[in-house]
């Protein structure tokens, strides 16, 4: 399984997507693939859409299950700790909403 999360996919590259994945939400593509059709698919995106943002999440044999890949400027960072990818939001972002120990 393959989920690709993209923003403003042009109509050429969104028509290639469709060829191999279903779009249950708009820039929202997730179907079954094998690696080779996965990564010409994403290599032909990448050439052919410069400036795209997207996250790959597909199946892999890992602890996890899935490995996660970003291409392009997103407001998601991947971090890797202890094996694991874990998905870390944009700073920016938490400014307004971090916890914040009240000891007084």
């Amino acid at each position: 399984m393959t989920a690709i999360i993209a923003n403003d996919i042009p109509p050429a590259a969104r028509g290639l997507l469709r060829r191999w994945f279903i779009e249950p939400k708009p820039n929202v593509f997730v179907g079954s693939v094998n690696a080779r059709t996965r990564e010409k698919t994403l290599d032909y995106i990448r050439r052919n859409a410069p400036g795209l943002a997207m996250l790959v999440i597909f199946d892999e044999k890992n602890a996890q299950g899935f490995t996660v890949l970003s291409y392009g400027a997103t407001d998601r960072t991947i971090v890797r700790k202890c094996g694991l990818e874990l998905i870390r939001e944009n700073p920016d972002e938490l400014s307004g909403s971090e916890v914040h120990n009240d000891d007084s």
